[in-house]
């Protein structure tokens, strides 16, 4: 029977110990930001990349699906792989596949190669954050674990604070080209690091024979369905259109497949069992809301910037790296001071109390709002990122066992790709649908004849009359309807602040679900921050 459960529990993922720990920081530092820049270049790029290959909307589309969903197909299985082959083989020549990749890309203009070619960038890419995760556990001594851990965390958010300036840079500066050519740079030099960071290891022959091979292939094509359905229901109308739902049913169906051979094969690769904790279940769940919460950051600011105020993403982008990413070289080293000190929940309560009250400043929009006038919500989103994900991951990680994170972490993985674009496709669709509705109740109010409708096309006329007589009533209207679909736009952004404040009020209603953790490498210091004040003041603490 314990054989059993430890095959459930999954392989151990203890490997030798770094003999250069500083080289295997970098490594997942370089390997975390590589893989959210580039998963960001298919979003915020993706119109300058349209451009540049000729590509109309809808294969612009497909492309960053291809992109992103063989990221997701191969996330879940690399814990796995680094436990077998080691991390040298399967972080090492990748790196070095995947930056030829991104030198060749460029220069491809026939839309079926530029597919595929992004689907094998896309697989390469899909390695680099769970395997330097990995290093961690396996390879770094356990005191080091708390900042590369915390290192790994705020990747999230220091990539998309940073993305925005950067692809503007790369475009109006050096050329689009570049979105794909700083991978050539980067990428062998992750794999440097790697080299130099961590123990060469053989192959693990015992396990690669016990190898769950279908139970990875249905996972990671169940998951990929599902979020290639996601990323497109929102252009392709849900359930109208036949694509969208043959993806989610087949995704659905695959994901039910998957769990039944878990439970039937001797070995299974990720067996649900290792959720089976209430501490770990509800901290996937505040992960998930995490993400959902998040996207007042990576999405609202910036698109209410781009789409209602005009500004290119090298301007936006200004604003998030200022406020947003380089706060973080402060926020960090005290997020750790505070887990080194206090409980865990207690420090994911400030960052989700910070991004209730950013989003709950958000709700105050108009449009005579201006780049400046979002630094306070950046600010406050910054204290968030640097503070929610990391005490989740400690949490998780101090209620399951961190030798067997194979397993954990192919949900983790999920959670973490899949998550963020359930919230991608769940604010698009938001805004849009809550856009509709506000353009049909604004339309209602302006009617034909009504005496504060004439007045203002006849003031528009009158302005506009000076280029044109003739042209100036048709200038008018079309003025006044932009007038309606910029406040459409407003409101429903307003109502997407609001979706990011529930949604944030829902993480710490559930935090307050989740009880302590077993002792453990991560648990806080035997006296505590208030304790320290206690013994200051001469009071005696037991």
């Amino acid at each position: 029977m314990a054989e059993n459960d430890d095959a459930e529990r999954g392989p151990v993922s203890r490997g030798g110990v770094a003999p250069q720990p500083l080289f295997a920081v970098a490594a997942v530092l370089l390997g975390s930001f590589l893989a959210n820049f580039d998963s960001r270049l298919t979003t915020v790029g993706l119109p300058d990349l349209r451009g540049a290959f000729g590509l109309s909307f809808d294969e612009g589309a497909w492309l960053s699906t291809a992109g992103i969903g063989s990221q997701i197909f191969i996330a879940p299985a690399v814990a796995w792989l680094a436990t077998v082959f080691g991390l040298r083989r399967v972080l090492g020549i990748p790196s070095l596949v995947y930056a030829a990749m991104s030198l060749i890309i460029p220069f491809v203009h026939d839309y079926p190669t530029l597919i595929a070619l992004s689907v094998v960038h896309g697989l390469l890419l899909g390695t680099f954050v769970p395997a330097t995760l990995m290093i961690i556990f396996r390879n770094l001594p356990m005191r080091w674990w708390l900042p590369a851990i915390a290192l790994y965390s705020i990747r999230v958010g220091f990539a998309l604070d940073t993305s925005s300036s950067l692809v503007g840079f790369y475009v109006e500066h050096l050329g689009w080209q570049w979105l794909y050519w700083q991978s050539v740079i980067l990428a062998p030099l992750m794999g440097l690091m790697v080299y130099l960071g961590t123990p060469r290891e053989p192959v693990n022959s015992a396990l690669l024979r016990e190898a769950d091979w279908g139970g990875m292939l249905l996972l990671g094509a169940s998951v990929g369905m599902i979020y290639a359905g996601l990323d497109q229901g929102n252009r392709l109308d849900w359930l109208g259109n036949g694509t969208v739902m043959a993806l989610l049913i087949g995704g659905g169906v695959l994901f039910v497949a998957f769990l039944v051979n878990e439970s039937l094969v001797a070995q299974p690769w990720a067996h649900v069992n290792v959720l089976f904790s209430r501490n770990i279940g509800l901290a996937l769940v505040v992960i998930l809301l995490y993400t959902l919460t998040s996207l007042s950051n990576s999405s609202l600011v910036p698109n209410f910037l781009g789409n209602v105020i005009l500004l290119r993403p090298e301007q936006s982008g200004l604003l998030l790296l200022t406020y947003g990413a380089l706060p973080m070289f402060v926020l960090v080293p005290i997020s750790i001071w505070l887990l080194r000190h206090f409980d865990a929940r207690a420090v994911i309560v400030v960052g989700f109390a910070c991004f209730a009250a950013a989003n709950l400043w958000g709700t105050q929009l108009t449009h005579d709002w201006a780049r400046e006038d979002f630094v306070g919500i950046v600010l406050l989103q910054a204290v968030g990122q640097a503070t929610t994900l990391l005490p989740l991951i400690i949490i998780a990680l101090s209620n399951s066992d961190p030798s067997r994170a194979t397993s954990f972490a192919a949900y983790i993985q999920i959670m973490r790709l899949g998550g963020a674009e359930i919230g991608v496709a769940l604010m698009g669709t938001w805004l849009r649908v809550r856009e509709q509705v506000h353009s049909f109740y604004l339309g209602q109010s302006l009617e034909i004849g009504d005496a504060n409708v004439v007045r203002a096309l006849k003031q528009l006329a009158d302005y506009f009359a000076a280029d044109g007589a003739g042209s100036a009533p048709a200038r008018a209207v079309g003025t006044l309807a932009s007038f309606v679909a910029r406040e459409a736009n407003v409101l429903a952004y307003i109502d997407g602040f609001w979706l990011c404040f529930w949604l944030a009020m829902s993480a710490l209603g559930v935090v307050a679900l989740i009880t302590r953790a077993p002792p453990g490498p991560f648990t806080p210091a035997p006296f505590g921050f208030a304790k320290m004040l206690l013994r200051k003041c001469g009071v005696k603490v037991a």
